[in-house]
């Protein structure tokens, strides 16, 4: 990686994960290690179930598979928001994006995403509806 790529990917605040076929993290970012807990070198060759609570891990590889296998993501550019793990075990909220990186012939070799925390704005939302519902 060239230095203005490292730097720019160093600079985001959102974290940036690249995952190979077989869900194995490739990248990593600084800001993934402030968000997550984990150092790069806690990560890198790593499957993904670092940051996935166990309950979701089921339902992500079969998504993640299927897109792998067939290049189709139904999520396109919408924005997803999913429960994730800590490297202290402290389940966070995140929303994220994700992107395919695909090879010289077209096939998927990895994907990308993009995250941000959003555990405070959850815990608030959630505050806010609890309280409206009992009548505070």
């Amino acid at each position: 990686m060239d230095d203005l790529h490292r730097r720019t990917l160093e600079a985001l605040p959102e974290a940036v994960l690249v995952a190979d076929r077989a869900g194995a993290i490739q990248l990593w970012s600084a800001a993934a290690t402030r968000i997550f807990g984990f150092s790069a070198e806690q990560t890198l060759g790593r499957s993904l179930d670092l940051i996935i609570p166990e309950r979701q891990r089921a339902r992500h590889w079969d998504g993640y598979r299927r897109v792998v296998a067939t290049g189709v993501t139904q999520y396109g550019d919408r924005v997803l928001a999913v429960p994730a793990l800590r490297a202290d075990g402290k389940r966070i909220s995140v929303e994220f994006t994700v992107a395919l990186l695909r090879d010289a012939r077209g096939q998927v070799d990895g994907i990308v995403a993009l995250l941000r925390d959003v555990t405070e704005r959850w815990e608030r939302e959630r505050e806010r509806a609890k309280a409206a519902s009992s009548g505070a």
